[in-house]
This record gives structure tokens, C-alpha cells and sequence, in this order.
């Protein structure tokens, strides 16, 4: 279809009626794309099964399941035969409520339905927040590595990015001078994902405080991304990046995906959590409003089971998540250790996956963090997504949110692989 859609193109400029007007396609590396090439270069030769520690899919494992609840509050809603029509383009009214309750336990003050907008999930939220900052000759800040979208929904929109490092060294905080540096006058905004991903960290109240605090400085808005809100398991709880609204206006992006383990059914928002009132002036409520005319929304009777599934989900559910994903990542923790050319910076503390450095000088016929995924892909079944498709070269991202046999399994073949690819001193 790409290919019809270029020779497409190709034919009106030969008829002279482009006006010199060209198409570019980004580069960018997209997960789902370089996962989709280590797929393809799986040779099943041995029967074994493939196991995949590449996609942040709980889903696709059989001890993370989604809540009854949920299940039966989509059934309601689809057997009510009210929701088989469109929803306002902003989300039902219900739904916004909804989320802006659930939103509100967690911070100092009260958010409204006008706060919420909902979108097809997070990633949908990301490219709206771009959408509605992008100007001509706008940046913005992302942080390296990064959540991959990011970076190309700019290159659709026009934003330059600039880049800031996480610092493994220090459980992948933000360098704040960087960020001082960086900025200028056409800086736009910064973005946060926490609890992390690709990282496993989980930001401090400090932490958190002192972003807000630079962000004020500079005069930028903070872009939240919360995806993986709640999903903490280490020292630091998870505290809502809008606990600093009052210091600098925050655009929450989250959805269902990850905490109630529902990729797949596409619900998410785009939350203004500032109590200062910016957002709500009444133009750029309105430009927010007219982009969500051009985009189409989850199905209507996801929106409607929201309330019940926001409302009505058992602790016991989250504890049980939460204890597995622990257990996961201590074993992923634990058994790369034993792995000599794989090192992990800091323990993970939350999300669904971790970061670890490739020394390649200890192997062999390995010539970057690109090839060592590919060759354990065609030599051992298991897939891994290389770091530079989060922006770290010669790094690589590990997936733990699988059941802890297959994730023993896997991490017992990249041992397997590592030594026959280990250099040995002659």
C-alpha cells in the first residue's frame, strides 16, 4: 500500500501538478516495526516455541489477565444496545467524569469533565499533546531513551526534538542542567514518562517537584505520560506528575491499557491537570475541541463501561498485578546478572520493562546491539528489542512482563547465546 501510495505520488509530479510538493515518509525507528523484522528472521529449526520479551503486552501471557469486572462492564454496556452509536468526539460525558474522578484521589485538588478529552489510547493522547504545542519553529524536549511514538509524531508535526539523558547511574533521573541548557525561547514543552518506560524507574516526589520546578523556570508546559501509572514496586510509590499542577501546567496522558492489562481495547485520555485555569481558556479549549472533531475516539461501548471499571475494581486485582510484575523483574534481575556482556545500571521499579548495557567487547562476530538482536532471534527464538530503537545504541530493552517459566526460559537462551558468542582470549 506504501509503495502504490509513492508510485501515486511519482505519477502527479510527472503531470506537473505537485507544484514541486513532496512527501517525505520519517525514518524513525517504530518498536512494532523492528519487532515485526526480528519476527520475520526466526528460523524454526528445533521446534521450540518463540518467546517474545520485546512488546509490552502483558496481555499475551496467561498469569496476567484482566479483572471480571472490566470483562463484565464491556458485556453490560454491549448488550444494553444503548452505546452502538457515535459519542460526542470528546468522549461521553460519563466517561470524562469517570477519569477525572479516578484522577482526582491522587491529587491536591479537583479535576472537572472539561479537564478530560478521551482519545484511542495513549498513543493517540501523545499525538493530540504534539498536535496541539506544534508551531512553526517549535521544539520540544524528549528524554533519551524515550517511548520511540514520541519522536515521530514530532517528525509528522514538524517539532524539532531535542534531546535530554536519563541518568542510569542515578536510577534514570532527569538531568535538570541539561534540560537548562537545551531550552529556548521555542520551547514548547518537556516530556516525562513515569513510572518509565524503557527504564523501570519511578521518579520521587522530589524528583518530580524539582522537574516542575525547572519546568516553571523555563516556562514550558510538562507532558506526563502516565501510561503505567501505579505499576510501582520498588521504594518510591508512583505520584502523579498533576501533584504539581499548581507549579507548572501538566498534560496527563494515560489509559486502561496497562494497569487493567486491555491494550488491546484502545482507551485512553489527554488530561489538563492545571488548576491555574490555562487550559481553560476558552480558545484553546475550542482548538482542542475542533482536533478531536478529526479523530476518531475508542468504540462507544469501551467509553461507556469505563465508570464501572474505574469504580467497581477490586484492590486484590492490582496487588496480584503488581506482586507478579515484581516477581518478574527480579528474575529478570537476578538471571542476567549471570551474564557477563549484560549489565543492568538499576534495578527496575516499576512498568513492564528494564534497560540493560551491552559490552560487546567481550563477544564476538557481535557488531552492535541491532545484531545481537537479530542473532538471537535466528539462533535462539527469543526476541529483544535493541536499545537504538529507544535511542541508547548497543543497549538493549528486556520486557519482563511474562510468566516467570517462560521468562526463565528465554533468559536461559540469551545465556546460551552469549557464550557461544563470548570472546575467548587465545
Amino acid at each position: 500500500m506504501i509503495e502504490r501510495i509513492g508510485l501515486s505520488m511519482e505519477k502527479v509530479k510527472e503531470n506537473g501538478t505537485m507544484n514541486n510538493y513532496e512527501v517525505e515518509t520519517p525514518k524513525n525507528i517504530t518498536i512494532k516495526g523492528i519487532l515485526s523484522l526480528l519476527m520475520q528472521s526466526i528460523e524454526e529449526k528445533d521446534g521450540r516455541s518463540v518467546i517474545s520479551l520485546g512488546m509490552g503486552d502483558p496481555s499475551a501471557y496467561s498469569c496476567f489477565h484482566t479483572t471480571p469486572t472490566a470483562q463484565q462492564a464491556v458485556a453490560d454496556a454491549l448488550l444494553s444496545d444503548k452505546f452502538n452509536g457515535y459519542s460526542p468526539t470528546v468522549g461521553l460525558p460519563q466517561t470524562r467524569k469517570a477519569i477525572a474522578d479516578y484522577l482526582s484521589r491522587d491529587l491536591p485538588y479537583k479535576l472537572s469533565s472539561d479537564d478530560v478529552f478521551i482519545t484511542s489510547g495513549c498513543t493517540q493522547a501523545i499525538d493530540v499533546a504534539l498536535t496541539m504545542l506544534a508551531r512553526p519553529g517549535a521544539n520540544i524536549l524528549l528524554p533519551r531513551p524515550c517511548f520511540p511514538i514520541y519522536e515521530l509524531c514530532a517528525a509528522f508535526r514538524g517539532l524539532e526534538v531535542r534531546h535530554f539523558d536519563l541518568l542510569p547511574e542515578k536510577g534514570w533521573e532527569v538531568d535538570l542542567d541539561a534540560i537548562e541548557v537545551l531550552a529556548d525561547q521555542n520551547t514548547v514543552a518537556l516530556v516525562i514518562i513515569n513510572p518509565g518506560n524503557p527504564c523501570g524507574n519511578v521518579y520521587s516526589y522530589q524528583h518530580l517537584k524539582e522537574i516542575a520546578e525547572t519546568a516553571e523556570k523555563l516556562k514550558i508546559l510538562v507532558i506526563a505520560d502516565e501510561v503505567y501509572g501505579h505499576l510501582a514496586f520498588g521504594n518510591n510509590p508512583f505520584v502523579p506528575m498533576g501533584v504539581f499542577g499548581s507549579i507548572v501546567p501538566i498534560l496527563t496522558l494515560g489509559s486502561l491499557s496497562k494497569r487493567w492489562i486491555v491494550p488491546g481495547w484502545r482507551l485512553g485520555w489527554f488530561v489538563t491537570t492545571d488548576p491555574s485555569g490555562m487550559f481553560r481558556k476558552p480558545k484553546v479549549v475550542e482548538r482542542i475541541k475542533k482536533y478531536f472533531d478529526i479523530l476518531g475516539g475508542p468504540a462507544t461501548f469501551i467509553q461507556a463501561a469505563v465508570p464501572c471499571i474505574l469504580e467497581q475494581t477490586d484492590e486484590a486485582f492490582f496487588k496480584r498485578t503488581i506482586n507478579i510484575l515484581k516477581q518478574a523483574s527480579e528474575i529478570c534481575y537476578d538471571r542476567t546478572k549471570e551474564i557477563p556482556c549484560i549489565t543492568c545500571p538499576h534495578k527496575p521499579q516499576g512498568s513492564m520493562a528494564v534497560m540493560m548495557k551491552l559490552n560487546l567487547s567481550l563477544l564476538e562476530d557481535i557488531y552492535d546491539d541491532i545484531d545481537f538482536c537479530f542473532k538471537l532471534a535466528k539462533e535462539e527464538s527469543v526476541i529483544i528489542l535493541p536499545g537504538t530503537a529507544v535511542g541508547l545504541k548497543d543497549w538493549l530493552r528486556i520486557t519482563f512482563a511474562a510468566d516467570p517459566a517462560s521468562l526463565e526460559e528465554a533468559l536461559g537462551r540469551v545465556k546460551s547465546f552469549c557464550q557461544r558468542h563470548t570472546k575467548y582470549i587465545r
